[in-house]
């Protein structure tokens, strides 16, 4: 393995998900094994306390019912019984002063502390002890306790057996972690190579499509996990990129196309001017024309940059009370004279007066670009009409016209920049009426809708808040 792979291996999350849940099963197995020991100490203590308790009665019936002489002779016997090297009896005055005992061959370093013995005389209370005595290798647990009014009984007990106990289980323990820490290493780099596998799709996705190919797209496990969402959230976005791209391209091809025309209108009227051009009018009119032509270019670059703007949110109403109702009348009249030349019929359906908060200009221009619309898709001898309603909060405008309606194919695209449902563009047009007439509407809090049908004509409707989109009034 490569110096390289070998620092993207220790810096993966499979490794670090596979470490750290390898270290917190083995810190819980560790705690809980610290607990387990603590509770086989504990109950081996008090078990050995118990008996050591329990011989002292013994002692004391003994003493109590047959004499000092009897609790000697009971001594030597119970450390023969046990065993003189596991288990050791001693008499004691008050004063700590021995006057008889069992076989202490095997406990000659086992002392008499006072100490322990000033605390059975001032408590009352047994004392125990745990002492490690130097030429023995186990401890052993000693008692002090009283077992008549003159007479204390030292005894202690090895803790041999206990102490091999307590060795073989944390021997069993080593060993057993070492099987589960493994064990919890290959589980914890099972599920951690699962939980990521879906991450690691989604960067392959990504790695191919930084090299260009938008159409992968991350495969869904239907699982319906947090990494399943993260994978169709994903492809979602590559969705939308991929769609927007496709938008791009197709206005880049419009836009090219739209310069194209005018550009070559304006070279063409120049080189045949300057190549046949003898008088000054003939210059005044091939200047004249490119004036024109530039005009056009510039409003379409002002339209683009308008609609940018607006659904950027840089271009906000400049909000004023307005009479709508007065607005359309106004516009109607703009188009009357294009609907008479064209052949048309423009009807009206307005209230008296319909006040909003708007920027009029902006409002203008929206009306505008629907009646222009209507009016140039109408062919002869049809009709345009404007309706203007109240809705309580908002306003309902409609435009609807007799025109050639339009496929249910575009339908869905014609708000779309430089979409032209007329492919062939043989009406004058640059496709971004409707844009900017949406984006305006939307600045508003407002939207634009549309319904038609090929042959029967369109019905657009914009929607407008009475008050405007920031809540003012």
């Amino acid at each position: 393995m490569s110096s390289g792979m070998k620092s993207r291996f220790w810096h993966s999350l499979t490794f670090r998900l596979t470490l750290w849940y390898t270290g917190i099963f083995t810190l819980s197995a560790c705690v809980a094994f610290l607990l387990f020991y603590l509770f086989i100490t504990t109950v081996i203590r008090e078990r050995l306390d118990r008996d050591l308790l329990n011989q002292a009665g013994q002692f004391s019936v003994v003493l109590r019912d047959q004499g000092i002489r009897a609790v000697e002779e009971f001594a030597l016997l119970e450390a023969q019984a046990a065993g003189v090297k596991q288990v050791f009896y001693r008499l004691l005055y008050p004063t700590g002063q021995a006057f008889s005992s069992s076989n202490l061959a095997s406990w000659r370093e086992i002392e008499i502390r006072q100490a322990a013995i000033a605390r059975l005389l001032e408590a009352g209370e047994p004392v125990f002890e745990t002492v490690s005595p130097g030429s023995r290798a186990e401890k052993v647990r000693l008692l002090y306790a009283r077992i008549g009014p003159a007479v204390i009984l030292q005894t202690g007990q090895s803790m041999e057996a206990d102490s091999r106990l307590i060795a073989a289980f944390r021997g069993v323990f080593a060993v057993t972690m070492v099987l589960l820490i493994a064990l919890a290493a290959g589980v914890g780099w099972f599920m951690a190579r699962r939980a990521v596998s879906g991450v690691e799709a989604i960067a392959r996705t990504a790695r191919g499509i930084s090299g260009g190919n938008l159409a992968r797209r991350v495969p869904a496990t239907g699982s319906g996990d947090e990494i399943d969402q993260l994978a169709a959230t994903f492809n979602a976005m590559l969705d939308r990129i991929q769609s927007l791209v496709k938008e791009i391209r197709e206005m880049s091809d419009n836009i090219a196309h739209d310069l194209k025309s005018p550009l070559t209108r304006i070279r063409g009227a120049a080189e045949v001017t300057l190549t046949t051009g003898k008088s000054l009018g003939e210059y005044e009119t091939m200047a004249a024309g490119a004036i024109e032509e530039c005009d056009r270019l510039l409003g379409l670059i002002d339209t683009m940059l308008m609609i940018s703007r607006t659904e950027a949110g840089v271009l906000t109403p400049a909000l004023g009370r307005v009479d709508l109702a007065a607005l359309l009348r106004e516009a109607v009249d703009l188009f009357a004279a294009a609907a008479e030349d064209r052949g048309l019929t423009l009807d009206t359906h307005l209230p008296e007066s319909l006040a909003i908060d708007g920027d009029p200009r902006m409002l203008q221009r929206l009306l505008a670009n629907l009646l222009d619309n209507a009016v140039k898709y109408t062919p002869a001898g049809g009709s345009v009409t404007v309706g203007l309603e109240d809705r309580g909060k908002q306003v309902g405008i409609t435009v609807q016209d007799t025109g050639i309606g339009i496929a249910a194919a575009d339908l869905p695209r014609i708000f779309e920049r430089f979409y032209r449902c007329d492919q062939s563009r043989s009406v004058a047009g640059t496709g971004l009426g409707l844009s900017l007439a949406r984006a305006i509407a939307r600045a508003h809090g407002g939207e634009v809708t549309a319904e038609s049908r090929p042959g029967a004509g369109s019905r657009f409707t914009v929607t407008l808040p009475r008050g405007s989109a920031n809540g003012l009034h």
